[in-house]
């Protein structure tokens, strides 16, 4: 690890890194409609710059974290940053939809760089159990953004216009490069770094084929794709299916975001002194309890919105734990090839999100089922998933 004085007071910088993916879907999500009219598209085609960022994310993540173990982090966070802030600003001037397309597609292969390696970083600079809590309070922020950013993007795009939102992450990118460039030095010395860039990407393989890697691998980016089907599927579920005003499945959004904030503060809180494990399976369990009821609910049809709610809150909420707790323990196992391994978790996650939320379109049916049953699979694969993970 290299020797930063109080690197702790780095954490909020290292959260904005983290935070580059939700804040780039989320505030500008309001505009949508907006921009297709003013672009004279179908919304259909708008709605292509969120599924191609997702794709550019998932690619970015694969590449970023294998090279930062050969070529070092700084430069490549770097690079990568600097490219998404060149991309918003061509956003801002994009005047087709398929300009915002291509330069949506830029934009997240260089914004990939700072969800990747600000992770990786935590792995440089702290050890395992401190890890599990400089993420869990990394998710914290990152929450609080997925929270505040559709409501600003709202303000942004009545005041300003959607445009504003493209200015406002390139500000945002900006000012993180600027901070990241000033505070943070290179922190894999060149000592431990692989000997060239195809033993990097054999890294991919070596923990392809161990079982402790996949298992913490797949028990965060299973309760993720959860996470997405409920994404996709709730506004259906909740206002079209049950009825409910837009404005009160807002807040029962909420609820759940406020659900994943208690829980990663409660683990930031108690990590160090009860370790990652325990938390581990106690976050995995209620995953798992809260998909069975879940699938209980939509399966025979009993218990109404309320079972649905409280199932929701109980599998969302543990979302954070399961991210922070299982990414510290998989690059405690690779501390030599961290930047693969965070790569190879957070690509997983959104990887699997993206199909997730692309069934749960596919098998919509009108009624709560596909949502409750795909996320119940889920939490049982993510709690089956874990058990991978225990020494034989």
């Amino acid at each position: 690890m290299t020797a930063i004085a109080r690197p702790q007071r780095l954490i909020v910088l290292l959260a904005a890194m983290q935070a580059f993916g939700a804040l780039s879907i989320d505030l500008y999500l309001p505009g949508l409609p907006a921009i297709a009219q003013d672009l004279g598209s179908p919304e259909s085609d708008i709605q292509l710059t969120i599924s191609v960022f997702l794709v550019g994310f998932f690619v970015g993540m694969l590449f970023y974290g294998p090279l930062s173990d050969k070529f070092g982090r700084r430069p490549l966070l770097l690079g990568g940053m600097a490219l998404y802030v060149i991309a918003s600003l061509g956003c801002v001037f994009a005047d087709s939809s398929a300009q915002l397309i291509g330069l949506r597609l830029v934009q997240a292969l260089g914004g990939a760089a700072a969800a990747v390696l600000g992770r990786t970083i935590v792995r440089d600079l702290f050890p395992v159990n401190e890890a599990a809590r400089v993420l869990s309070l990394m998710h914290l922020v990152t929450m609080i953004a997925t929270l505040i950013a559709p409501l600003l993007g709202g303000y942004l795009l009545l005041l300003l216009g959607w445009r504003s939102l493209f200015v406002t992450l390139m500000l945002f990118a900006a000012t993180t490069l600027a901070f990241t460039a000033w505070k943070i030095p290179e922190t894999h010395p060149n000592p431990t770094r692989e000997a060239s860039v195809l033993s990097v990407f054999a890294a991919y393989l070596r923990m392809a084929r161990q079982r402790v890697a996949i298992g913490y691998v797949l028990c965060m980016a299973l309760v993720f794709a959860g996470m997405f089907t409920y994404i996709t599927a709730s506004p259906f579920v909740y206002v079209s299916y049950f009825g409910l005003e837009p404005q009160l499945y807002a807040w029962l959004f909420s609820l759940n975001i406020g659900g994943v904030i208690l829980f990663v503060t409660l683990n930031a809180r108690f990590v160090k002194r009860v370790g990652t494990q325990p938390l581990l399976y106690a976050g995995a369990a209620c995953a798992a309890l809260s998909g069975i009821l879940l699938m209980i609910g939509g399966i025979f049809e009993v218990g109404g919105l309320p079972l649905i709610v409280i199932g929701l809150f109980g599998f969302v909420g543990v979302t954070g734990v399961l991210g922070s707790n299982c990414m510290a323990s998989l690059l405690s196992h690779y501390p030599q090839q961290a930047g693969a391994a965070a790569g190879l978790g957070v690509a997983a996650q959104f990887g699997l999100g993206a199909l997730a939320s692309t069934l749960a379109s596919a098998l919509h049916d009108g009624t709560p089922l596909p949502m409750t049953l795909m996320i119940g699979l889920c939490g049982l694969g993510s709690f089956a998933a874990l058990l991978l993970t225990r020494n034989r």
